[in-house]
């Protein structure tokens, strides 16, 4: 956000009705055609859907005290000393497998230098970095840069300074606000002191207060807009991503979409009154937002992998709009296939969506176990909701550190997918489904060479009679 806006003037320029500048003198509602609106909010609303889903995460734990996952504001991290639950609803498709450090970084006023602790083998952990497109612009553990200590500087788009002594490595963020979805692996209950003790040492510094020299000048406070769902996903998306792009500098590739964006009322810090719009343009940008929409869910159910959905700019390549939304949709804050690799399954062969009342088996032949160099695991998530299931194992997750996961005589490897026990000398392959619908997803960390090239995929669900 630039200077020249005030401690108020986020939450006025995005949401108020009040104010008296309006869209109508910019641009006016005889100067588009609803053919032309319904177009341009439809390309729209495709691009505001995984920085809109980023910015609800955001808000909720940097600025809502009332949601379970309030982080404290910004510039700290929050640790859980435990693996989720059904009771953890901070994001959609939350892992089961490695508790989670949370963290948002604002850049505005100065960089902020992350130290990292060393990590003794064969402890797994890694700080994945996003940014408000939601794209996985960093990576800092134990896959890319060691084990060893380090001091790493993250700057904004803005950030004109000296690198210091004592810096590892430099990230350079495409917005002014980041954050870190943070995995460290867990090796039981006997292991929770250990993992906080590893969780203790990643630590979040001002640039200033790292090099002993004076701080700059604080950055205006901002009223953020208060999210709420429903409006982001009809016409008041507008409102959000106006309220978002002052922290956004737009990139020269998409210059020339600004332009388009601009004649429905998109802009940086720009106020959106759908009140004044005539009947004709408000129809035309809410029927290309529910098409939008309409288009995203039918499209996303049909993917079974997240090798392309998630990573940077440059990686997502063409495409990227649609692959980031991909991932927003079906996980958000996923990681990027080198680390991990990601294969979900929410409909069956006749593209009925699964359902818990069925009984499944996933099997895998022998010898065609997940390809890992770390571990792997495979977990249930109810419909629509996209959250943990709650079950009478209370287990969320099966995979190859499950207790007792048994394989057949040829080596085969059967889970068994369903609402009800599929009976005594199963119940050690069981992953509870939900009375009704459900998806789940794989999660293969340290993904060999034939996971990353799909010479390896997931195995279709088997339905049993």
């Amino acid at each position: 956000m630039s200077t020249s806006i005030n401690r108020r003037g986020l939450s006025a320029l995005a949401l108020s009705t009040s104010i008296a500048l309006t869209i109508r003198p910019s641009w006016g509602n005889t100067a588009i055609t609803p053919d032309e609106a319904k177009a341009i909010a439809r390309e729209a609303w495709a691009y505001a859907y995984a920085p809109l889903q980023g910015y609800q995460t955001m808000y909720n734990q940097t600025q809502n005290k009332a949601f379970g996952g309030y982080v404290g504001g910004f510039n700290q991290f929050r640790h859980y000393a435990r693996s989720s639950t059904p009771a953890d609803t901070d994001i959609v498709t939350p892992n089961n497998d490695t508790p989670y450090s949370w963290a948002w970084l604002d850049l505005r006023a100065e960089p902020m230098v992350l130290s990292l602790p060393a990590v003794p083998a064969p402890r797994y952990y890694v700080n994945q970095w996003f940014d408000l497109y939601t794209h996985n612009f960093a990576y800092t553990g134990v896959r890319t840069t060691g084990r060893e200590a380090g001091n790493y500087l993250f700057v904004g788009p803005r950030w004109k300074g000296t690198v210091p002594a004592g810096i590892t490595k430099v990230f350079v963020a495409e917005t002014e606000f980041v954050g870190t979805l943070t995995r460290t692996q867990l090796f039981g209950p006997d292991d929770v002191a250990a993992l906080q003790a590893v969780q203790a040492g990643y630590k979040l510094t001002p640039l200033s207060q790292f090099t002993g020299t004076a701080a700059p000048t604080a950055a205006p406070a901002i009223d953020w807009p208060v999210w709420d769902a429903a409006k982001a996903e009809g016409i008041e998306f507008i409102s959000y991503l106006n309220a978002l792009l002052p922290f956004m500098p737009i990139q020269d590739s998409e210059q020339e979409m600004f332009t388009r964006f601009a004649r429905i009322g998109i802009g940086a810090g720009r106020n959106f009154n759908a009140n004044t719009l005539s009947p004709e343009i408000r129809a035309a940008i809410e029927a290309g937002s529910t098409e939008a929409a309409k288009t995203l869910r039918e499209d996303a159910v049909k993917e079974k992998t997240s090798r392309d959905m998630f990573g940077s700019r440059q990686e997502l390549a063409d495409g990227y709009i649609t692959k980031r939304n991909f991932g927003a949709m079906l996980g958000i804050y996923a990681n990027t296939k080198e680390e991990a690799v990601y294969a979900s399954q929410q409909t069956d062969s006749d593209g009925k969506v699964l359902d818990g009342n069925r009984r499944w088996v996933l099997r895998f032949e022998p010898g065609q176990t997940p390809p890992v160099t770390e571990f792997w695991s495979i977990t249930m998530y109810n419909l629509p909701q996209r959250f943990l299931v709650d079950n009478p194992l209370n287990r969320y997750s099966i995979g190859d550190r499950t207790a007792g996961l048994a394989k057949g005589a040829d080596g085969s490897l059967e889970i068994y997918i369903q609402a009800e026990s599929p009976g005594l000398g199963k119940e050690s392959n069981w992953l509870p489904a939900p009375k009704g619908p459900f998806f789940f997803v794989g999660r293969f960390y340290g993904p060999k060479a034939e996971a990353l090239d799909g010479r390896w995929n997931l195995p279709a669900l088997i339905e049993v009679k």
